[in-house]
């Protein structure tokens, strides 16, 4: 059993084991649920026998990315197409821990690669060769990685700019109330089974919050109740991603939502995740991509949302660029050239 201890905001752990080679390890980590993750995958794997190849100073160590592809190439009859894609990835993505791979790193690798406008194909092969690597690393079952995070992908995770999907895309009427089905407990189409989650009130509050006031994923679900004033028709954010505090106005839809949910709960907070605020953020981000692919809208992401948001804002209210920009929290007006095209058609009211 690994031996925990807090020093300095940070989580010490030392792991004791025969099989080590200098009888134990001493881990140091920032966040705990990720430390009480590994050290748990750790203790497991040393229990059955396995001393993970990080910890063993021997030729064939797999640590980084670098090093599973290294060893991938001498182990199996690769194809000559994927010995050119591993010798590019190597060099782009060489560095990343092998045991500190998830959901976050894909997204990052992928968009990465969209930022170099490479083609949706292009984009594939490079995800499909290293998945295919990392399946093998998965396989020999001496690391301590728990999942491959490329498999993790959404259907069409290579298509479009991630700007440009999140700029553009609106989400259809049908598919808002596909969406408030499912989140509510409704089976999907060409499904055997709901979704099931802890909390379904909670998760359609979550959905409704951003689509109705443009706010983020992690300002939505770190609310507590004091943030909110009904009487005032706003919510209160103290800690935003910009650093700055700001005022969010509630849409009559928004407030007919979210006051009977508010008046349900017991405690202070409105919504009650397990881990860090980056985990949270991945989980249900995560979910809420399945939920939009069973709604027939896989291409919308969350994110998507403020997009949404944004444009509601210009479509059915008279606010101007200011207005709108302190409520989403734009650090210029830069961002509202963006949408100007949602107010030409009343330019013309305007005109003599």
């Amino acid at each position: 059993m690994a031996h925990k201890r807090v020093r300095n905001g940070k989580y010490h752990y030392t792991v004791s084991s025969k099989l080590l080679p200098a009888g134990r390890v001493y881990l140091t980590f920032d966040d705990e649920v990720e430390g009480d993750a590994y050290t748990k995958k750790l203790d497991a794997l040393l229990a059955a026998g396995k001393v993970p190849s990080e910890f063993l100073a021997k030729k064939g160590a797999i640590i980084t990315i670098a090093d599973a592809i290294d060893q991938y190439l001498i182990a199996l009859h690769v194809p000559e197409s994927d010995h050119l894609l591993l010798a590019i990835a190597r060099k782009r993505i060489g560095n990343s821990q092998i045991a500190r791979l998830d959901y976050a790193w894909a997204d990052s690798y992928v968009d990465g690669m969209k930022v170099m406008k490479l083609s949706p194909s292009t984009i594939r092969h490079h995800v499909g060769a290293v998945a295919r690597c990392l399946d093998w690393v998965k396989r020999r079952g001496d690391t301590l990685m728990v999942s491959n995070p490329l498999r993790e992908l959404p259907k069409r995770y290579a298509s479009g700019h991630k700007e440009e999907v999140e700029r553009d895309r609106r989400l259809e009427v049908h598919e808002e109330i596909e969406i408030r089905r499912i989140l509510l407990g409704g089976k999907p189409k060409d499904k055997q089974r709901s979704f099931e989650f802890d909390n379904h009130d909670g998760m359609l509050v979550i959905f409704y919050t951003a689509v109705e006031s443009g706010m983020r994923l992690a300002e939505i679900f770190t609310l507590g109740k004091t943030q909110i004033d009904f009487s005032k028709r706003t919510i209160f954010l103290d800690k935003t991603k910009n650093g700055d505090k700001r005022q969010v106005p509630m849409t009559t839809t928004l407030i007919g939502v979210l006051k009977p949910y508010v008046d349900s709960l017991k405690g202070e907070d409105l919504f009650e995740f397990e881990g860090t605020k980056k985990s949270i953020s991945s989980r249900l981000s995560q979910t809420f991509g399945r939920v939009f692919e069973a709604a027939g809208c896989g291409d919308f992401t969350f994110h998507g949302t403020r997009h949404e948001a944004t444009c509601r804002f210009y479509e059915r209210t008279n606010l101007t660029d200011l207005e709108i920009a302190k409520i989403l929290g734009w650090k210029s007006l830069r961002m509202a050239l963006r949408y100007a095209n949602l107010r030409a058609s009343s330019l013309s009211e305007k005109m003599w």
